[in-house]
């Protein structure tokens, strides 16, 4: 028996986690530890607090066990934690199960992959910067094929990644707002061939029509450096405290979670948006083609794929 599971069941934590521990659990364990550390409480102290003895506390704060609600409301006390939202978004982060839609696709897709469906399904609102590619939930089938069968060195099934890559999709329509800021040089890009960059633009036109949907482009022409090349996502589950931003590569994804890490990329989100042209609008029906803004901008891009 795990050290882990051997805790949890000499004093009563819930259950030890099976399989590989999941970015929510890690961030769940990282809060209560920042926690503890902040209130000045060593682990064996915070332990005795609930019962438990140090590792226990340890395994706990590294996202291996589970901590019922009662020990964690203790701590929460404990440790001076009197913000509503926070203490009810934790609480939500902590006796969360990790199981959704994506479960059925364990071991067919990358861990990372996973981890941010699972962080997109429990955010309310995110922020997207995207520099290369066209963001994953507003990607064409061929489009994402395009990219995945030209990955080099991938042990995952083209078709699997695309078809997970579409079921993200229904995100779309939940009660969640998006920010999509596109640099220009994504909407360029010729690798999936004229005719699926061309059905892939149209696509971005059709979605910035939804209502909770808001598409800006950043033009090679931004007046200032853009803050940022590399691309992120800003995951807001409701509670600022506690988002999320996710810095994915081909191989590895890296979560960010440290208030001023959070506070950083809140400002950076906040820059892009700025330097970005004013988002695709269809309100306007006397819009024209030489419009300055991302409506007009996407429309050259369309023109000159027929050229």
């Amino acid at each position: 028996m795990s050290c882990a599971r051997d805790c949890a069941d000499r004093e009563g934590t819930i259950v030890g986690y099976k399989g590989p521990i999941s970015q929510r659990q890690r961030r769940f364990g990282e809060e209560l530890q920042r926690l503890r550390t902040a209130a000045g409480l060593s682990a064996p102290e915070a332990g005795a607090l609930v019962g438990m003895k140090g590792p226990a506390v340890s395994h706990t704060e590294a996202g291996r066990i589970t901590l019922n609600s009662e020990r964690l409301e203790i701590w929460l006390d404990a440790y001076g934690c009197t913000d509503p939202a926070y203490r009810k978004g934790l609480a939500e982060m902590g006796q969360s199960t990790s199981k959704g839609w994506w479960s059925e696709y364990e071991g067919k897709v990358p861990m990372l992959a996973l981890d941010l469906a699972e962080a997109e399904q429990r955010s309310i609102r995110l922020h997207s910067y995207d520099s290369l590619y066209i963001p994953g939930v507003l990607q064409l089938p061929d489009y994402a094929m395009a990219i995945y069968e030209g990955a080099l060195g991938s042990q995952w099934a083209p078709e699997t990644q695309v078809r997970f890559r579409m079921d993200r999709q229904r995100i779309l329509t939940d009660d969640k707002l998006f920010n999509f800021v596109i640099h220009e040089a994504a909407l360029r890009m010729r690798f999936a061939g004229d005719s699926v960059m061309r059905a892939q633009l149209l696509h971005l036109l059709d979605m910035a029509q939804m209502p909770n949907v808001s598409i800006q482009v950043l033009p090679f022409t931004a007046p200032k450096h853009a803050p940022l090349s590399a691309s992120f996502l800003f995951c807001d589950p409701g509670c600022h405290e506690l988002s999320t931003i996710i810095l994915s590569g081909p191989k590895r994804a890296e979560h960010l979670g440290e208030p001023a890490e959070i506070g950083v990329y809140a400002r950076k989100f906040q820059q892009l948006s700025e330097l970005a042209l004013p988002p695709v609008d269809h309100s306007d029906a006397l819009h024209k083609l030489d419009t300055r803004d991302s409506w007009g901008l996407i429309h050259h891009l369309l023109y000159e794929l027929q050229t």
